[in-house]
C-alpha cells in the first residue's frame, strides 16, 4: 500500500490537466501518480479504459518522462503473473 502524497497529487493534477484521464477519473490518475512517485516497478490494473491500454500507458508514459519521473510498467494481472507452464 502507497500513502497519498503532496508530490503524487499533483502528478495525478498534472495528468488530469492534459487531458490523459477526465476529471471524474481522479482516482486512476491519482493509481498511476503514485505508482510513478513510488519509483514502483509495475503497477497492476484491470481499468482498461482508463490506465491499462496502449494509448493512455504512452501518455503516462510521456509525461512522467518530460517531468523526470520513470515509467512504471503497466499491465494486466494475467500479465504480472509468474509461473511455469507444465509441459
Amino acid at each position: 500500500m502507497l500513502a497519498d502524497s503532496d508530490e503524487a497529487a499533483e502528478l495525478a493534477s498534472e495528468y488530469l490537466s492534459r487531458g490523459l484521464v477526465g476529471q471524474g477519473s481522479r482516482a486512476d490518475a491519482q493509481h498511476v501518480a503514485l505508482a510513478t512517485v513510488a519509483q514502483a516497478d509495475i503497477l497492476v490494473s484491470w481499468n482498461f479504459k482508463h490506465i491499462v491500454n496502449v494509448g493512455r500507458i504512452r501518455r503516462f508514459h510521456a509525461v512522467n518522462i518530460e517531468l523526470g519521473y520513470g515509467t512504471p510498467e503497466i499491465r494486466t494481472p494475467l500479465e504480472a503473473l509468474d509461473y511455469e507452464k507444465e509441459l
